[in-house]
């Protein structure tokens, strides 16, 4: 643990050109401490992350924790109370065993909770059965060009999707994200104190979160209330009116494949019932119109606690020019967001290349 989270924070200040004495507040975050079986590991992690010392703040939102805990880092600098802060999340899976604790103690992990919803929204929308597959092999072919992607399939394509193993019904084996190790870090600064460095920054636009009730009757597990209010808030503080056509890419939290075109609509990239056309149409490939996870998302690396942060760093990157091989051409803003519990937390934010 301490040295995933090392690594991180060594990487990121590399990046910014700066040393651990500028950082003045750590903002930390991962899911349940049940997955490692460590009480606050915050406590003993706190050295590792460059945090002797410095105030620290603890953050946990289950799978959204990541993105919550980068916005956290924002809000710390929108404040005043601090000048540069390092968000940091991590997970050890290997640990335990996560998909037994996801699962209710079935093997299914979380596919058995979310199966359900992805099954009513294939049925509402009427969207034919290859579109899950669809989306697990873009984003496993994105997972190609990123070196930091941790399961990478090459040769994958639609046959091979349907004919792996079904792990609980609509969803086969290779539409379900993986379990992972890994950390991720962001940096932030106020603007006075931006590195003198020849990298551009990410500046932030907009960022909200939110969350629901999981157990009143009324709620929706396929488009919630909770992800369209988060979104709807983002969008506002960006002055964006038109997401699909004010924004150039998105890192969008899909665990599933089949949450691809649930969390479109959810997004208000398309109306209800037709994200899934945008899939079918390669509007969200890496060379569509609107590319979705050109980093192979979380399909492609799924560290729970961290996988949020990572949608948000990697929408930064896209903004800085600094993706690499998966960097979609000539991006202006960019979103990151992420989800976690029983589809009841929602954290997005929406930076941009450019001072708003």
């Amino acid at each position: 643990m301490p040295g995933l989270l090392r690594e991180a924070a060594t990487r990121a200040l590399a990046d910014a050109e700066l040393e651990w004495s500028d950082i003045d507040a750590v903002v930390f975050g991962k899911a349940p401490d049940l997955f490692e079986g460590v009480m606050r590991p915050e406590l003993f992690l706190n050295d590792a992350m460059g945090g002797a010392g410095k105030p620290m703040f603890r953050m946990h939102t289950a799978g959204s924790v990541g993105a919550h805990t980068a916005i956290f880092g924002a809000h710390l600098i929108e404040s005043g109370q601090y000048e540069c802060v390092l968000s940091i999340a991590f997970e050890k899976q290997s640990e335990t065993d996560t998909s037994r604790i996801l699962g209710g103690g079935s093997r299914g992990g979380a596919g058995v909770a979310f199966a359900s919803s992805i099954r009513q929204y294939i049925e509402k929308s009427g969207a034919p059965p290859h579109i899950g597959p669809l989306v697990a092999v873009k984003d496993r072919l994105n997972a190609l060009k990123n070196p930091h992607a941790q399961l990478k399939i090459p040769g994958i394509d639609i046959k091979m999707v349907e004919e792996s193993e079904m792990v609980v019904e609509p969803l086969r084996k290779l539409e379900c994200c993986p379990t992972s190790d890994g950390a991720g870090a962001i940096i932030f600064t106020s603007e006075k104190r931006i590195p003198k460095t020849e990298r551009p920054p990410a500046w932030l636009h907009g960022s909200s979160t939110r969350s629901e009730a999981s157990g009143h009757p009324s709620r929706s597990w396929v488009n919630p209330l909770a992800g369209q209010q988060c979104a709807a808030e983002a969008y506002a503080q960006a002055g964006i009116t038109n997401p699909l056509e004010e924004l150039d890419c998105a890192e969008i939290y899909v665990p599933f494949s089949w949450f691809e075109p649930m969390w479109l609509e959810n997004l208000g990239f398309a109306e209800e019932g037709q994200g899934w056309k945008m899939v079918d149409d390669d509007i969200t490939a890496f060379d569509g119109a609107f590319p979705v996870n050109a980093s192979g998302g979380v399909l492609s690396a799924n560290a729970i606690g961290a996988a949020g942060l990572i949608r948000c760093a990697e929408a930064a990157m896209q903004v800085r020019g600094t993706a690499g091989e998966h960097q979609v051409p000539d991006v202006r803003r960019a979103m990151g967001h992420a989800f976690g519990g029983a589809s009841q937390y929602f954290a997005i934010w929406i930076v941009g290349s450019e001072k708003p």
